[in-house]
């Protein structure tokens, strides 16, 4: 005699719906690093480009904002500064939660230096 046992029908279903939340909250962390790494790069090469524009004497503000997008330029902090035949370029940005645009989780800074062209009459 044969004795068919279900105690353990749907067991599957169980454990993934409790698996879920978990794999959900991986995928919006793993999300959060690629936007915080996307940040970093974006504000050292607006910096770079800033302190580019400023060794020439344009404005590398306007300069470090044209090669910003979207979410990132609205929020953008840039800045120069000349001394000792240096410029400095500082571009502050504030990494999205989650949503470009949405809040800043903390703020991320790009440091670029160029040499300073004088222009000659």
């Amino acid at each position: 005699m044969r004795v068919h046992r279900d105690d353990d029908r749907g067991q599957v279903a169980v454990e993934f719906l409790g698996m879920v939340p978990v794999i959900l909250l991986t995928l919006a962390l793993l999300w959060q690093v690629v936007l915080v790494g996307y940040t970093y790069t974006l504000a050292g090469n607006a910096a770079d480009e800033a302190a580019r524009a400023c060794a020439v004497g344009e404005d590398g503000g306007a300069a470090a904002l044209r090669h910003l997008d979207g979410a990132w330029k609205d929020g953008a902090r840039p800045s120069c500064e000349q001394g000792g035949g240096m410029v400095t370029a500082v571009v502050e940005i504030d990494v999205p939660v989650l949503v470009p645009g949405v809040g800043g989780l903390f703020t991320v800074r790009g440091k670029a230096g160029a040499v300073w062209e004088e222009r000659q009459p």
